[in-house]
């Protein structure tokens, strides 16, 4: 077991996000509030014993983003709804980031929202959907366009999950972490360079270090800006074309952090076009340290390892449904350095999707 760490979220209310190898032993007083379980069926396989919850009522999900569609939304509602969970009920979501969004989504919802414990596991959920009470589930015109803002009371990230991923939804994971990076700065940015060995040897001290440090990052920013209204929206840095990107793949083809991977090249090479980007090594860094862990950093790579067309016309169609659209017109938030991000610019880049 590595040393846990915890980062408290300051919304109000406040929670915390306990982290490290062995956190689900170690959290059993938090758990032990669990009222039912709602979990990636792969998942509950794997590592439902370690919740050490018992025959608590159990509903399970599909693995990945097959989960996250209004059908098993109303399923999940109506096994709430069929244990006669009341208002005082407290739900654990277990799973990746799939199953975190589409469970916070449904506590969200049930007679109009009760508690619920998120306890991601893989490296994306971690970083990621499991802090901030930003849930959904996806509709046919694009990703997440139907959700809520609903934080949890407690995270328990349990390191030790992330052993057992599969090379691509590490891959994934990497994304994000890498993003986060590139928002935090230098430092951030210059210890992932270090690093990169240890990353994908999963070293667990390492990933113990870096996933609370991504989560800190993350709750800092939700603290500030909750509900998205402005510097939350740095945390979209390779979004718009990494949403893009998914939605013409189709559902569950590329996963998120592979997208967002390439997504956040992308906005290096449009904060060029918008003349903006004030460090002129970002670019071949970034695409240096993608490639070490293994990431795509731009379309041309992407579209190679995937064998994928990832048109132009189609990827350009799909921005223009992205959550963060004003009338159909996609905004990104582009690097200008590691650090320092412009938000909410609005810039033609067809020529980039070429």
């Amino acid at each position: 077991m590595t040393d846990l760490r915890t980062v408290t979220v300051a919304t109000t209310p406040s929670y915390p996000v306990h982290i490290g190898d062995g956190a689900h032993a170690a959290s059993t007083d938090i758990l032990r509030q669990a009222s039912a379980l709602i979990a990636d069926e792969r998942v509950h396989e794997l590592h439902g014993a370690s919740l050490a919850l018992g025959d608590l009522p159990l509903h399970t999900l599909p693995q990945g983003e097959a989960a996250k569609t209004l059908a098993h939304l109303e399923a999940t509602l109506d096994f709430l709804c069929s244990e006669r969970l009341d208002r005082d009920a407290t739900i654990v979501v277990l799973g990746g980031g799939a199953a975190t969004d589409l469970g916070g989504l449904a506590a969200s919802m049930y007679l109009r929202g009760v508690a619920w414990i998120a306890s991601p596991t893989t490296l994306l959920a971690m970083v990621d959907a499991s802090v901030g009470g930003k849930t959904a589930v996806n509709l046919r015109s694009g990703k997440n366009l139907a959700g809520t803002f609903h934080q949890p009371i407690a995270v328990v990230a349990d390191t030790r999950t992330i052993q057992t991923l599969p090379a691509e939804e590490y891959a994934s994971g990497l994304g994000e972490v890498l993003k986060t990076a590139l928002i935090e700065g230098e430092e951030s940015l210059s210890f992932l360079e270090s690093n990169t060995g240890g990353l994908l040897e999963r070293d667990a001290n390492l990933l113990t270090e870096v996933v609370h440090a991504c989560v800190s990052t993350k709750a800092r920013i939700v603290a500030s800006d909750p509900n998205e209204a402005g510097d939350r929206k740095a945390l979209n840095l390779g979004h718009t074309f990494g949403h893009a990107i998914e939605q013409v793949a189709g559902p569950g083809a590329i996963p998120h952090g592979i997208c967002v991977a390439a997504g956040c090249g992308l906005a290096i090479s449009a904060a060029a076009a918008a003349g903006i980007l004030t460090d002129s090594t970002l670019a071949e860094r970034y695409r240096a340290l993608a490639a070490a862990l293994g990431l795509p950093s731009d379309l041309a790579s992407l579209r190679a390892s995937t064998g994928l067309a990832l048109s132009a016309d189609a990827l350009l169609s799909a921005m223009s449904h992205d959550k963060k659209a004003r009338a159909g017109t996609p905004r990104f938030v582009l690097p200008c350095s590691a650090g320092v991000l412009e938000l909410d610019i609005e810039l033609d880049v067809a020529a980039l999707l070429a």
